[in-house]
């Protein structure tokens, strides 16, 4: 029912309604300055008018090793941070919520990370609630233990999920 691609100005963006104004605000105003300044790449789900349901947002990152769970940060490099991709945002318009777009854009983006040519430890996301926390940890995300909406998958672990 949906196509992921990436974000084009060509699609309906202006009726897009997440319930959430900053959300909203950035697929409707930002989204395309921040792809262009390579700030960001947006992904979009297209209903086959061409209206934008959900989108998701990734972006290169970094993790302080001392910020990861010590059970994890052990088997890493003692460099002071290792690479991530960072899912900034995720929103699904009201029309389509209750399907699964959430749960998919997630896969995808988790899969966009993994297929990457670019190394990474960890797909991070930071959720603006604790239901939003939740709905991450559903899907195998840790919390990072002095900020508990900041929460990560390891790809390796994520790879291990997707077979």
């Amino acid at each position: 029912m949906f196509e992921v691609k990436p974000f084009d100005k060509a699609y309906h963006r202006k009726h897009f309604n997440s319930r959430s104004e900053p959300l909203n605000r950035y697929l409707q105003q930002q989204v395309s300055q921040d792809i262009r300044r390579r700030i960001a790449a947006c992904f979009v789900a297209l209903t086959p008018d061409k209206h934008i349901a959900a989108y998701y947002t990734l972006a290169s990152a970094s993790v302080l090793l001392a910020d990861l769970p010590a059970d994890i940060a052990q088997k890493l490099p003692k460099y002071p941070t290792v690479p991530a991709v960072r899912m900034g945002r995720l929103a699904v318009d009201e029309a389509f919520k209750g399907q699964g777009l959430g749960g998919a854009l997630l896969a995808d983006a988790l899969a966009r990370a993994l297929n990457s040519e670019i190394a990474a430890f960890a797909l991070v996301v930071d959720a603006k609630d604790a239901s939003s926390a939740a709905f991450y940890q559903h899907h195998g995300f840790i919390a990072m233990p002095d900020s508990p909406l900041t929460l990560f998958l390891p790809l390796a672990t994520a790879s291990h999920m997707m077979r």
